[in-house]
């Protein structure tokens, strides 16, 4: 016996009349006329070569091939009614989430959305920026992503949903040798002068040095030259260390070893961190980020902007936005 490529409609039919062993029942079982379902079932046949029942005035009874042929039709339709759920039902397929870099606001939010939504499968990814991030989100590999989206191309940007999550205080790592480490923050302008890394010839980050060098030109910082792109916390610090610029961070970034993460004021300067999707994503996880980072910024304060602080106009529109 031989098999084309056979319409599960086919074999539908075929299962249904072995199962009920009976024409009039299986079409009632299937909404289809007995007519149609009697042509599907000859329609069967033809294409195997074979007689898959046997029919009287009284009965109906499958053949040998027919008995043969049944166990095989059942794993299809059951292949296919997989197949046909993994993309028919969102919670079926596992949610891709970039975090950008671990420990930081949006590992928390994906650590709450987890609580809310047990069973579905948010899988953490680092993609160490949002400027590459958006590309593979528009691309398929990536399904949601966190950071500075009012940076973005505009073309780039018109094709993904935007939730505002966080008015991130910025921050400055500083080697714990270095002058101003024994502050507990340190003011902008006691940058003045200074030659400050923020991810300049990174191509995964170029929405953050930006943001870094309209912050730098107001006050008179210098943006530390390209270095080599580093993944990962040890190999960041190696590469780090050879210049051993202060670094450009948020709030929350985990200090190094040999270093200390300091609060920048007067003003505060603020990163706009917005959760962004492919528009028309639908997923069971998705609404779970949501709801989950609504909930943190409720309970503290995320979505309320400092007074005094300073964040670029497009930026502070940006954050506005719902969706």
């Amino acid at each position: 016996m031989t098999a084309p490529d056979t319409d599960p409609r086919l074999l539908r039919a075929f299962v249904a009349v072995a199962e009920e062993l009976h024409f009039t029942r299986a079409a009632a079982r299937l909404f289809v006329a007995q007519q149609a379902l009697s042509r599907d079932v000859r329609r069967l046949e033809r294409e195997l070569g074979r007689e898959l029942f046997a029919r009287t005035t009284r009965q109906v009874a499958l053949t040998t091939d027919g008995e043969r042929l049944l166990p095989y039709a059942r794993r299809v339709l059951d292949a296919h009614a997989d197949l046909a759920a993994a993309f028919t039902d969102p919670a079926a397929r596992p949610l891709f989430v970039d975090l950008n870099t671990d420990g930081m606001t949006a590992a928390r939010v994906l650590a709450r959305s987890r609580e809310l939504a047990p069973a579905c499968e948010l899988m953490a990814r680092f993609e160490s920026g949002l400027t590459w991030a958006a590309g593979e989100i528009l691309a398929g590999r990536l399904d949601v992503s966190f950071g500075r989206a009012a940076g973005l191309d505009p073309g780039v940007r018109a094709r993904l949903g935007v939730l505002p999550v966080r008015y991130e205080p910025m921050a400055v790592l500083l080697p714990d040798d270095h002058p101003l480490a024994a502050r507990a923050s340190v003011a902008m302008g006691d940058l003045a002068g200074e030659t400050v890394y923020a991810g300049d010839g990174n191509p995964r980050t170029g929405e953050w040095t930006d943001l870094a060098r309209l912050l730098f030109a107001e006050w008179g910082i210098e943006l530390a030259p390209p270095v080599p792109l580093a993944v990962g916390t040890a190999e960041f610090q190696r590469v780090m260390a050879k210049s051993w610029h202060p670094v450009l961070c948020v709030i929350d970034f985990p200090p190094l070893p040999g270093t200390v993460v300091r609060p920048l004021v007067r003003p505060v300067p603020v990163s706009p961190l917005l959760m962004v999707w492919r528009r028309g994503l639908r997923h069971p996880g998705l609404d779970a980020l949501r709801e989950a980072a609504a909930r943190l910024g409720a309970e503290e304060d995320w979505m309320v902007r400092p007074d005094g602080s300073w964040l670029p106009e497009a930026d502070a529109a940006l954050m506005l936005t719902r969706g």
